[in-house]
């Protein structure tokens, strides 16, 4: 499982030797928070994944480690088996897109990077998105279709 350290500057993913050998990565990844532009938690972080591992190690279900190229941009991943993960996207990052990481302290991820919330602004709660009203467009009214009814058997 991955090491995540984070001070006010940067989030630092650390890999272990055998993460670094799977991912095809020489040293941690470095993200300076000020390219961080959402963090989602997921529960199957193979939703996520897009493109073809490029230098990496994949095995379906199992394990995807190290970069992940595609159309819409380079991913960095690290994911093992069907486990919590957490999806960084990021803006203006050198290297990376996306970073998605399977680990168990993405809620405390979440609520560290939530830290920088302005005093006058509330942060929504989750139940309340859940369970509000859903705004619905005006639409013209429908039409009820004709119901023609069946005629009446006749005997032979």
């Amino acid at each position: 499982m991955v090491t995540l350290l984070l001070d006010s500057t940067r989030l630092e993913v650390v890999l272990s030797g055998a993460e670094r050998a799977l991912a095809f990565h020489r040293g941690n990844v470095a993200i300076e928070r000020s390219t961080i532009a959402k963090v989602q938690l997921t529960d199957d972080a193979w939703t996520w994944l897009r493109g073809v591992p490029s230098p990496g190690t994949h095995l379906r279900g199992v394990i995807a480690m190290g970069t992940w190229r595609s159309g819409g941009g380079d991913d960095f991943a690290i994911i093992r088996r069907h486990r919590p993960s957490v999806v960084i996207n990021l803006e203006g990052h050198p290297d990376y897109q996306r970073v998605i990481l399977t680990t168990r302290h993405g809620l405390a991820l979440v609520q560290s990077l939530n830290l920088e919330v302005e005093p006058g602004d509330k942060p929504a709660d989750v139940v309340d998105i859940a369970t509000g009203t859903i705004p619905v467009a005006d639409l013209p009214p429908v039409k009820k279709a004709r119901v023609r009814k069946p005629k009446p058997a006749t005997a032979v």
